[in-house]
């Protein structure tokens, strides 16, 4: 099993801007990390497998649906506390963080803010907890960026709905209990709606053959007939304003999970220039290797003020989906392109499982893409300094 040597980077005593609890958070997720999921997460990797024991470990120390009230099971917490969560998970694995991600974010989000009193109660407990795993639908086969063309459909039938369709690339898919699903009634109008393993028609079936995010569950989620009683309809939202509203709180969890992934290819690339030697020296001794070094520790110092300052809004609530738009975009980014420096440090050495280096690099190829693709939040950003929509 490889032994965690990480250690974290403040190069601009960011700590002095976070509370103690915020610190204390971070602490207990760092060290669960270090001790769950560093051991194992290479051969899950290579196995192609999301290990189940982690769903304990991630209820324990609160990673679903931190920010949720207590009395729906939740931490309570603020933002900047589930931002730092999702760095140290993802420093751990971008699967590990895409897995609480999607729980938090896009289940228990959705149906709280959402959903009545009754389904509040009924899902979030038992999703807070671990006891139930979610999963989000919205991406089809053939619209990805653009959702409002969704093909999905509910038919009214009185007492209930029929719900026919498909989803493809949804993370937890393959062992979830409830998916949150989003499609069109009869008027064409967007609705969510919960769906429930063992209804009648509903299948998941697990996408196999990736070589990104390989510590993740992936899979379709397929609606032939399903039966949805009324009382699963998420009542108080209509329109794309509820799955997008859901993806912004993602994303923003993203930009704090990227910084993670950075983090730990700079502390390995930092320490591994310190040991390796050529020419009689040690490699960090070399003008080019102090310059990616340089820029590495500038870019995710960058990266961390952007997403406390984006925190701070947020628990404002003043963040916009535009500024989310542009962590995320840039994070992601950031965290890529230092996995691929990291790599030339670190040189054969980078492509195998003794480094985290080669796997990050592989996933965050993913993150750059899913829940809007890199080109996608540049027109945002875009859209949203000059008022002309590029999308249409």
């Amino acid at each position: 099993m490889a032994k965690d040597r990480f250690q974290a980077h403040d190069y601009y005593l960011m700590d002095e801007l976070l509370t103690e609890e915020h610190k204390l958070i971070r602490s207990s997720a760092r060290e669960w990390v270090k001790k769950e999921v560093s051991p194992i997460v290479e051969e899950a990797c290579q196995k192609a497998e999301f290990p189940k024991q982690w769903i304990k470990g991630l209820a324990e120390i609160g990673a679903f649906g931190p920010y949720i009230p207590q009395e729906y099971g939740g931490g309570g917490l603020d933002h900047i506390s589930y931002g730092l969560i999702m760095q140290e998970l993802e420093r751990g694995d971008s699967g590990l963080r895409s897995a609480a991600s999607v729980q938090s974010s896009l289940v228990m989000y959705p149906i709280y803010s959402f959903g009545n009193e009754d389904q509040r109660k009924k899902y979030l407990p038992r999703l807070a907890s671990g006891e139930w795993m979610g999963c989000f639908g919205l991406t089809e086969p053939n619209y990805g960026s653009d959702p409002s063309g969704m093909l999905s459909n509910l038919k009214d039938k009185g007492d209930h709905y029929i719900l026919n369709g498909a989803k493809m690339w949804i993370s937890n898919a393959p062992f979830a209990d409830i998916a949150v699903v989003w499609a069109k009634d009869e008027q064409g109008v967007v609705r969510g709606v919960i769906v429930e393993r063992g209804m009648k028609g509903f299948t998941t079936p697990e996408t196999h053959g990736k070589w990104s995010l390989r510590a993740s569950a992936t899979g379709e989620l397929v609606f032939d007939n399903v039966k949805i009683p009324k009382e699963n309809v998420l009542p108080n939202v209509k329109g794309l304003k509820g799955p997008l509203s859901c993806l912004n709180s993602a994303r923003y969890g993203i930009s704090w999970g990227a910084i993670g992934a950075a983090m730990d290819c700079y502390d390995s690339a930092l320490r591994y220039s310190k040991e390796r030697i050529q020419f009689n020296k040690p490699i960090a001794s070399f003008q080019l290797t102090q310059k990616k070094l340089a820029e590495m520790i500038t870019e995710i110092t960058k990266a961390q003020l952007l997403t406390w300052r984006l925190g701070v809004l947020k628990n404002e609530n003043r963040a916009t989906p535009a500024q989310i738009s542009m962590a995320k975009r840039n994070n992601v980014n950031m965290a890529l392109q230092i996995a691929r420096e990291a790599r030339q440090i670190h040189g054969a050495m980078g492509i195998t499982g003794e480094y985290p280096i080669m796997r990050h690099m592989m996933n965050l190829e993913s993150v750059i893409t899913y829940e809007g693709t890199h080109d996608v939040h540049l027109l945002i950003t875009g859209m949203d300094v000059t008022g002309i929509n590029a999308f249409e």
